[in-house]
Parts: structure tokens; C-alpha cells; sequence
């Protein structure tokens, strides 16, 4: 395929922020006396912050008012924040930074298409934001994966027609959401969980660009 633009997911396949997630709302978890495991943890991949705290509730057999809520998912916030602000550039994933240089020297696009609202920090901090044309994350989209949206949105804000993009995920939710978007989808990770992708590799350091145009 001649792809134009490249979109990707940020916690994953960038970065790996999933450890800051799982220790912030462990600690919430903690709080309100439910067992949180990292198996349980799996549940919350690609998935909003108040959809992670429902799961969460679920899982302990907690109640708590819509006010609540958001008061508790506002502090889970708090906390991640204060981690992800003391993140280094070499906390990048291998091979993200060279993948990323690669397809902007051969004239593709890219754009980040991310739920995380945090994600200009994230770039700040381990000096990745010159790598994207467009930032579409979590404060420009009202709909979650496997909703299309995000992908759509960086597609059109690129100026590419969604069958001209490649998406990378390492979410089976974003897997979805780029292929309902008509897109080509790359998965981050193991073959047996993305098997709805295209082609699954384990990181963007085993990508180059010649898997790109064989999509």
C-alpha cells in the first residue's frame, strides 16, 4: 500500500506508562479496600478513566456516587500525573524514536491518536513532541476506543484518507477502532491476543519499511 500517515497509540507502543497506571490505581484500590491485581489490571488497557474506575468498583463490590466518582478518579489523575511529570527520555520503548524518524524522512505523516489526556506531557518529557504532525488524544475526542474517532480525526487532520493510514496499537479495543476506521492496524505485542490485526510485531524496533508497504 502507498501509506501516507502513520498513527500511533501512546501507552504501549511509544511509551509505557501502563506502570504508573497500575500503581495509581492500585493505590486507590488500597484506599477503598478492594484487591486490585495486575492481572485485573489487564481489563483497564484502552480503556477512559471513569470506565477504569467502574471496572474497578465492579471488582470490590463498591458503590459510589456519580460525585464521587469523580472525585476519586480526579485523585487517581493527581497521582499519575505527579509521576508521568518526572519521566525520562530514556523511558521511550526501543526502537519508537528511530521508527518515528524513519517515516517522517520517507515523507509520511504521523499522528498520535491516544485517550490519555496526559499525553503532551508525556511527549515533553522524553522529548518526543517534534516527531508528530498532530497530537489527537483525550481533550479532543468525546468517544472511546473501539470507537474510530481518535483515528479519524488524526487521518483528517493530516489530510489522509483513512485507507491510506496505518494504525499502531497494542490495545485489542484500538486494534478495533483502527480496522473500524478503515484503516490498516499494526499490534504492539503478543500475535495470540491481536490477532484481528494485520500484522502483529512485538515492538516498533522490529518495524521497518518495507512491513509498512507490504500492508
Amino acid at each position: 500500500m502507498n501509506v501516507k500517515a502513520c498513527i500511533f497509540d501512546l501507552d504501549g507502543v511509544i511509551v509505557d506508562t501502563a506502570v504508573y497506571h497500575f500503581k495509581s490505581w492500585k493505590r486507590l484500590a488500597d484506599e477503598l479496600g478492594i484487591n486490585f491485581t495486575e492481572h485485573d489490571n489487564e481489563r483497564l488497557k484502552g480503556v477512559s478513566r471513569m470506565r477504569s474506575l467502574e471496572i474497578i468498583l465492579e471488582i470490590g463490590n463498591v458503590t459510589k456516587t456519580e460525585a464521587e466518582q469523580q472525585e476519586l478518579a480526579a485523585r487517581k489523575n493527581t497521582w499519575y500525573t505527579e509521576m508521568i511529570s518526572k519521566m525520562k527520555p530514556e523511558e521511550v520503548l526501543p526502537g519508537a524514536r528511530e521508527f518515528l524518524e524513519l517515516v517522517r524522512n520517507a515523507g509520511i505523516k504521523t499522528a498520535l491518536g491516544s485517550a490519555s489526556k496526559n499525553s503532551g506531557i508525556i511527549l515533553e518529557k522524553t522529548n518526543l513532541t517534534k516527531y508528530f504532525d498532530v497530537i489527537i488524544d483525550g481533550n479532543h475526542v468525546t468517544k472511546a476506543k473501539p470507537d474510530p474517532e481518535v483515528f479519524l480525526k488524526g487521518a483528517e487532520a493530516v489530510q489522509a484518507q483513512p485507507t491510506d493510514c496505518v494504525v499502531f496499537e497494542d490495545a485489542i479495543a484500538g486494534i478495533e477502532a483502527g480496522l473500524a476506521g478503515g484503516m490498516k492496524v499494526v499490534g504492539i505485542g503478543k500475535p495470540e491476543i491481536l490477532n484481528k490485526a494485520n500484522l502483529v510485531v512485538s515492538g516498533l524496533d522490529k518495524m521497518d519499511l518495507n512491513k509498512l508497504n507490504t500492508l
